[in-house]
């Protein structure tokens, strides 16, 4: 499954090429963005198209730290719902906790982490997915966003210790990078890609956060999160009710379609579209089980025939048999 980014990060990375003089269309033509993508803030787009959009950026800009500027570009309140929630924490510490908690719904092809050691904090982000084929773009961008955002939060700049990336430097002037981030130390071919600050500024109040606010953000975050989470197919739906019904007794689909409140044509036909049927479904659970039960020396056949809901041993005998080409007693002895 590919990799997405917000749209509403989409809307800052052409706003800043646009800043810096580039053609708003002719950028959406070249990467193949449509004007009704980035109507909804809220929705996706392939994080493919994000690389891309980088490239065309920095081509027609020709701002080589493109990425790097755009925390100073853009306010970082726009970078939508993710925002609203971490502005109104109490505290630095919660924001970040929040950040890392919601990060999937800005981009789900890293993964952000908070990690405390000794007086240092790293705000650190996981090796990302295939789908970035230009990892600077998308580490320099959100670390410089990162930065902004904690001292936009705070309303003051907190001196960083370091930033490390996980990459070569593609320059040997370094001055950019102390610049975005006021002096402090640039780290590249780091062990990781993050931002290192003190400890005791985690305690600093989030100015003008307001409770009441940050329980309808949440709210509102929670949806757009659950919403990006894979839907579970019917068919892993079924296989986890077979699982539960067997006890003793054989699995139905009448019982299970009674469970998930849809009717047994349904199911089928919903089953046939995604290549399988309950009665193959039924099979594959019992053979895994059989195999594996039939490893556990103080189960008898009988028991195990018991367990996989056959009501003689001997159904169970040819069944088994029919998957596996053996009996089960001389499966046994095998494994």
């Amino acid at each position: 499954m590919s990799k997405v980014l917000s749209v509403s990060s989409f809307n800052l990375i052409l706003y800043a090429a646009q800043q810096k003089g580039a053609d708003y269309d002719l950028l959406c033509k070249k990467v193949g963005i449509a004007p009704q993508d980035l109507q909804n803030p809220d929705n996706h787009l392939p994080i493919l198209k994000a690389q891309k959009l980088w490239k065309e950026a920095i081509e027609m800009t020709g701002d080589e730290f493109l990425p790097l500027h755009i925390g100073e570009m853009i306010n970082t309140i726009s970078v939508g719902i993710l925002a609203y929630v971490m502005m109104h924490c109490p505290t630095l510490e919660k924001a970040l906790e929040k950040l890392c908690q919601y990060q999937d719904i800005v981009c789900d092809a890293s993964k952000t982490s908070l990690l405390i050691e000794n007086d240092l904090v790293h705000l650190t982000m996981s090796e990302p997915s295939d789908d970035i084929f230009a990892p600077h773009y998308a580490y320099e961008s959100t670390l410089s966003i990162y930065y902004s955002a904690i001292n936009g939060m705070l309303g003051q700049t907190i001196p960083f210790k370091a930033v490390h990336f996980d990459y070569p430097a593609y320059t040997n002037d370094f001055s950019e990078y102390q610049r975005i981030f006021n002096g402090a130390e640039i780290v590249f071919n780091s062990h990781y890609s993050g931002l290192v600050f003190e400890k005791k500024y985690l305690q600093l109040p989030v100015l003008n956060a307001s409770p009441n606010l940050f329980s309808l953000f949440e709210v509102h975050a929670d949806a757009i999160l659950n919403s990006l989470k894979p839907t579970e197919s019917l068919k892993e739906k079924i296989k986890k009710e077979i699982l539960h019904d067997l006890k003793g007794e054989e699995p139905t689909l009448s019982n299970i379609a009674k469970k998930l409140g849809i009717g047994v044509r349904s199911i089928q036909l919903k089953l046939k579209e995604e290549g399988v049927t309950f009665q193959q479904l039924l099979d594959e659970i019992r053979k895994n089980l059989a195999t594996k039960h039939l490893k556990e020396a103080q189960l008898s056949t009988a028991d195990i025939a018991y367990l996989l809901g056959y009501s003689e041993p001997s159904v169970f005998f040819r069944s088994f048999k029919k998957w596996t080409g053996q009996t089960p007693t001389v499966y046994r002895k095998s494994a």
